[in-house]
């Protein structure tokens, strides 16, 4: 009997240290996943860095369920308690946040940023129960905060108007510029420390220091992260409400067809359409006949005009060949003239004296 629970004691052993090797390895891909997503320099909407994201995703949720089942964590306990193996566990959510935030579907972005905001809120409880680090952790989003006021950050639409306003945003201004300074000297312990860990000289002193420091450096990344969560889903709501007020609005009734204008053939078509719109026909093809008959416009009237023009053309022929006749006859009258309209021409340009039309 002894001997039975002393195997089933070795075979729960055996599972465990299984489950916390498969555990290391699933943070450990799932961390590199997103170190090269976030710094590769292919466009984040890329199929092959959607598919990343997802597997990346997929392998720290089940990191996550088994971390909880095997009850790594405890609020009964001190950070000093946790071992050092399993201070790296504690960026799991963190990681599921940013990787989270890292999809770029538009028609599912109000579920990610607030998946993400989950994930973050979950690492900063879990650091401020263990008193990693000193911040204030941000209000959730069902606390009650107002419309122009979200965790403590203030909207850009709210006016300034009175003195406390001025004194909250100095404070904020402060802060954010602290948090900033803070997380620059993190990375940079954290590059120093790196090289140490990537030797695999480090002993547990350097590995616990080094984790630390990361849990520090993304609850700076957290923080940030979560202000511009929450200015982005209020505006991602208000999109929302307007797509859902244009679809409720009616369609705008079509547009009636317009009427053709017709061409009246007789005087009872005139006096039905009547005067009407100036574009509509109002004028009989008869009308239009006799009309220009008055004024001697149609075709079969031109024949007069046609045969004054020939006389008219006839006439300055004849008066050309006078001029020729007497210039071969040595007219004096003709050549001076010929002189004289040649010497102005030489002194005037074409057109000279024309102010015809010209004011």
């Amino acid at each position: 009997m002894a001997e039975s629970q002393n195997s089933g004691g070795a075979a729960y052993l055996l599972k465990t240290d299984i489950d916390v090797q498969k555990l290391s390895e699933l943070l450990d891909r799932g961390w590199k996943t997103f170190e090269e997503v976030d710094s590769t320099n292919e466009p984040l909407g890329s199929n092959s860095i959607q598919v990343r994201v997802k597997r990346g995703i997929s392998m720290l949720e089940v990191a996550s369920r088994m971390a909880a089942q095997l009850e790594l964590f405890s609020r009964n306990e001190d950070l000093e308690e946790v071992a050092t193996a399993d201070l790296k566990y504690l960026l799991l959510p963190a990681l599921l946040g940013a990787l989270t935030m890292k999809q770029t579907s538009r028609e599912k972005r109000l579920e990610f940023v607030q998946t993400s905001r989950a994930y973050f809120m979950d690492f900063l409880r879990r650091c401020k129960e263990y008193n990693v680090s000193e911040f204030e952790l941000p209000k959730s989003t069902n606390e009650g905060s107002s419309p122009d006021e979200s965790d403590g950050v203030l909207s850009a639409a709210k006016p300034v108007t009175c003195p406390s306003d001025l004194v909250v945003m100095a404070v904020q201004r402060q802060s954010k510029i602290q948090c900033y300074r803070q997380k620059k000297e993190l990375e940079a312990k954290l590059s120093n420390i790196k090289r140490d860990i990537d030797s695999g000289q480090a002993d547990d002193e350097v590995n616990r220091d080094f984790y630390l420091l990361n849990i520090r450096r993304w609850i700076t990344v957290c923080l940030e992260e979560i202000e511009s969560i929450d200015q982005e889903m209020e505006i991602l709501k208000k999109i929302g409400v307007l797509k859902q007020s244009e679809t409720r609005a009616p369609a705008h009734p079509p547009r009636p067809p317009m009427k053709p204008f017709i061409l009246t053939k007789a005087a009872v078509q005139t006096q039905v359409f009547g005067a009407g719109y100036p574009s509509l026909p109002t004028m009989t093809v008869d009308d239009w006949y006799e009309q220009h008959k008055k004024h001697g416009a149609l075709p079969d009237q031109g024949i007069p005009r046609r045969v004054a023009v020939e006389e008219d053309t006839d006439a300055k022929d004849r008066e050309e060949e006078e001029k020729e006749r007497k210039a071969e006859m040595d007219d004096e009258d003709s050549l001076l003239k010929a002189r004289n309209w040649d010497d102005w021409k030489d002194t005037h340009h074409r057109g000279y004296g024309n102010r015809h039309n010209m004011g």
